[in-house]
């Protein structure tokens, strides 16, 4: 097994509410993680049809033939969501901390459910694949960036040593089988499909619903759902923009990314590592890596990642700034080896305008130098959690 970040915060907040719930997407590590950290727990798994009946039909019989003087562990909550109100009445008379532990892969069916009933009693995570710095300590970590992006960063493939031209397809298809037909405003799942494909060829590029649409055979509203669906269900995520103006009309459209590179080269149809090197979004494919592991970083932490992207109508952009109270850090993104002077562009600028220490800017980039620049810092891309911490 591989240790997880979350690990001692998971535990510390295990000592201060009586319910936690892990999210994220589905084999991120859920289960491993919580039955690793809640050992005395007793597990149960909401997803075969006769204990989902038991739960339903009735919940508080359920309930106290799963009692246990540690607690429980309810595996995929999104499956009985009712069972979360007689969880609170047992929260409330019982008042026992981490008592409760709940896992669930379908953010759009739980947050309502859980803000509704458990509001004040819950501790909530979300749980991303693998980070670099997880995988560096497992001494999983790929030696080459290429290799990085293609592999993905799902625990599943580096345990089992799994093939991701092997895994990935089947993962896609699980998740559109599994999790995509329970939703009501998703009835053909073979445009969705498509639709999914046609997220992954704009990665690091702004959002334009109506191209989307147009492409796929679908309404701008169509389109605009499904792509909520994507990010609720942990496939995508919509870096904003940054609302800071500087006097300077700002582009107000958010830019696509996926959680997990991996799956992303899967619906691109890449099937080597090798591919990855001369892809034509290799520059996305790395950004999106680079992105999701900064977003790591502050989950692993119970944090919301306070992230942005910055750019003009002028056409100047920064690709990450990351947003501490009134501190701005500007971090560009360059999928390149070579260091060279262009790298410094948009910082040059953001920094120009913003009044900011241009010793505060950052480069994250593809190869492996550390160079302290007059005008930023320069970070290969395996450093990258030393330097976000």
């Amino acid at each position: 097994m591989i240790k997880r970040d979350m690990t001692k915060k998971l535990k510390d907040m295990a000592c201060k509410f009586s319910v936690l719930a892990i999210l994220g997407p589905r084999q991120s590590g859920k289960t491993t993680l919580v039955k690793d950290v809640f050992k005395k727990h007793k597990y149960v798994l909401l997803e075969d049809l006769d204990v989902v009946e038991m739960a339903e039909s009735d919940p508080r019989g359920f309930l106290e033939m799963y009692h246990n003087k540690e607690g429980i562990i309810f595996d995929e909550i999104q499956n009985v969501p009712s069972l979360l109100s007689y969880i609170k009445t047992y929260v409330d008379e019982y008042k026992k901390p981490g008592y409760f532990v709940l896992t669930g892969s379908q953010n759009f069916l739980l947050n309502q459910a859980i803000s509704q009933t458990l509001a004040g009693r819950i501790s909530l995570f979300t749980l991303l694949p693998l980070s670099i710095n997880e995988m560096e300590k497992a001494k999983r970590l790929p030696e080459k960036i290429e290799k990085a992006i293609f592999w993905g960063c799902y625990p599943r493939i580096y345990d089992e040593g799994l093939e991701p031209t092997d895994w990935y397809p089947d993962y896609i298809k699980t998740y559109l089988e599994r999790d995509v037909r329970q939703i009501k405003n998703v009835t053909n799942l073979t445009t969705f499909q498509r639709f999914v494909k046609l997220c992954a060829g704009r990665i690091g590029q702004l959002v334009n619903f109506t191209s989307l649409g147009n492409d796929c055979g679908i309404s701008t509203s169509t389109a605009k759902e499904w792509f909520t669906v994507l990010e609720a269900s942990y496939i995508m995520f919509s870096l904003q923009p940054h609302y800071r103006n500087f006097s300077k009309r700002l582009v107000k459209s958010p830019k696509i990314y996926f959680y997990d590179t991996g799956l992303a080269c899967s619906l691109l149809g890449i099937k080597t590592s090798e591919q990855v090197d001369s892809h034509y979004l290799r520059g996305g494919l790395f950004e999106s890596y680079m992105l999701s592991d900064l977003m790591k970083q502050f989950y692993n932490k119970k944090m919301e990642p306070p992230m942005y992207f910055w750019r003009d109508k002028m056409g100047h952009e920064v690709d990450c700034i990351i947003q501490d109270g009134q501190d701005l850090t500007p971090v560009e993104i360059k999928a390149g080896k070579t260091v060279t002077q262009s790298y410094f562009t948009g910082l040059d600028y953001w920094n120009s305008i913003s009044g900011s220490d241009p010793k505060s800017s950052y480069v994250i980039y593809a190869g492996d130098q550390l160079q302290k620049r007059s005008n930023g810092t320069v970070i290969g891309w395996k450093k990258l959690p030393k330097y976000f911490k």
